[in-house]
This record gives C-alpha cells, sequence and structure tokens, in this order.
C-alpha cells in the first residue's frame, strides 16, 4: 500500500511541475513584430540638388506596444564621395530629418513614416537624374517595448 501512495504523490507531482512549466512558458516576454508594408522613395529638387525621399506605413504584427520606433534609410548602391552626376549618401550619423521616430505603436496598429535625404544628387551641366539609384531600403533601426 505504501508503494502505491508514493507512486501517486510522485505522479502529482509531476503534473504539479509540468502545469507550472507551462504556466511559465505562457508569461515569458511577448515580442514584437515589425514590419514595412507599403513604401516608397521619390526624387525631389532641392536649392542645389536633387534628393531622394522616403515616406510608407510600419505595421505592428506582434503582441505588444511598443513605442520610440526609429526608421531611416539607407542606399547601399551609392558612394559616400561626391560626384557630379551620380548618386551618394552622406556618412555622418542620419540627422533628425533622414529618419522618422514613431511616439506609440500599438500591437495590431500601423503608422505612416516619412522622412528625407536617403541619397543625394550632385547635377553637372544641368543634367537630372532620371531614375532612382539602386538598391534603397528602409530600415527600422530601434525601438523599446511599451509596459
Amino acid at each position: 500500500m505504501h508503494n502505491k501512495t508514493m507512486f501517486t504523490k510522485l505522479i502529482v507531482f509531476f503534473v504539479l511541475v509540468l502545469f507550472g512549466v507551462a504556466w511559465l512558458a505562457g508569461c515569458g516576454e511577448k515580442e514584437a513584430l515589425l514590419e514595412i508594408s507599403d513604401y516608397e522613395f521619390s526624387i525631389e529638387k532641392s536649392e542645389s540638388d536633387y534628393v531622394v525621399n522616403a515616406k510608407g506605413t510600419i505595421v505592428n504584427k506582434g503582441e505588444v506596444d511598443v513605442k520610440n520606433v526609429e526608421v531611416t534609410g539607407y542606399c547601399r548602391s551609392c558612394s559616400e564621395e561626391i560626384v557630379g552626376n551620380e548618386w551618394f549618401v552622406s556618412d555622418y550619423a542620419k540627422m533628425e530629418h533622414q529618419k522618422d521616430v514613431i511616439a506609440s505603436l500599438p500591437a495590431g496598429a500601423s503608422e505612416n513614416f516619412e522622412f528625407g535625404e536617403v541619397a543625394f544628387f550632385s547635377p553637372r551641366m544641368d543634367k537630372v537624374p532620371e531614375d532612382l539609384p539602386e538598391s534603397l531600403e528602409i530600415s527600422i533601426e530601434s525601438y523599446e517595448i511599451a509596459k
């Protein structure tokens, strides 16, 4: 009789441990899942150059709210040297107008972003850029989980 009682207690103990592990796994930290849905780049004439600007939408497909979402753009095919009639980028840190910060993005929500000067084109002899540069991309640089 003693063995059956001990065996029953052991089974109850393991079942409780399994429930505890399952509960702790369910209480784990949830993650954000941010995606860029629609976006577009455009060429705009500035005072003396042409610039590539960007706009689009970020969607929070995760289970948690996020805040301070910083989004910016890059031209991976652009030179870091200023050469006339070619697309180039600044090798400095992104300035405020070259990125957008979304203060709050709840789970399941979407928000538009817009920023400028992803790339530059310095015309020589009044040449106008005909096409956008290759290898343009949007990047979510950082965000915080809202508590």
